[in-house]
């Protein structure tokens, strides 16, 4: 099945979902929960007999979808998109309103010059097996912990900050999030590569990266 990139997800016109790091992600406000659960069964009634595998999470003022194909890694494929689309209609038929902007994922970085090597003991300790690994990636099968990503690097002397965070947005609220963080004590500390990414310092120095689908391939 053929992975989309970011620029043909674009051009789908998919106004309700945002694509983060790997995958789908929309939010619906709900009345309640008896709403809510309501979309979720129907959200399961059309992915199931597809064979789909949406990851549903219902809170009390909203149901998350996250869309992803789950073979050789995690990737957005035409299978997502018709499932999206789907997930849209059955939404605006239960008339929730979509929440786009409140998307958002955590994902995991460490710095090694020799991920073969530290890769083991960390997808053992996330997920359960050593072996649970894909390309320069660790994904819990269950999407239950972050992944985590290995930022390939030189050797370096330790105490250099070695772990950072990804925090993936929806563009349209990223500039919002990153002045709240530097009025906060932030710092900006590269942002050559806005809009795809801006890495901030907290007021001791530890860095993390504010990311956007933008700008990128």
């Amino acid at each position: 099945m053929e992975h989309l990139g970011n620029q043909q997800i674009d051009h789908e016109n998919l106004t309700d979902w945002r694509k983060l790091g790997q995958a789908l992600h929309a939010r619906f406000g709900i009345p309640d929960l008896v709403a809510g659960a309501g979309f979720v069964a129907a959200i399961a009634g059309v992915a199931e007999p597809g064979g789909h595998r949406p990851h549903v999470t219902l809170t009390y003022s909203g149901v998350d979808v996250v869309l992803a194909s789950h073979v050789d890694g995690r990737w957005v494929t035409p299978n997502e998109i018709e499932l999206a689309r789907t997930i849209s209609h059955i939404a605006a038929e239960h008339r929730l309103r979509p929440e786009p902007g409140a998307v958002a994922q955590l994902e995991l970085a460490l710095d090694t010059a020799d991920a073969d090597r530290v890769a083991p003991f960390w997808a053992a300790l996330l997920t359960g097996d050593p072996d649970n690994r894909i390309h320069d990636s660790v994904f819990d099968p269950t999407d239950r912990v972050p992944s985590l990503w290995f930022q390939d690097t030189d050797e370096h002397e330790t105490p250099r900050q070695r772990w950072h965070f990804d925090l993936w947005l929806a563009p349209e609220i990223a500039e919002e999030r990153i002045a709240a963080a530097v009025a906060a004590g932030g710092v900006i500390v590269d942002e050559t590569e806005a809009p795809s990414f801006v890495v901030l310092a907290d007021p001791d120095g530890n860095k993390v990266c504010i990311c956007t689908s933008l700008d990128r391939a």
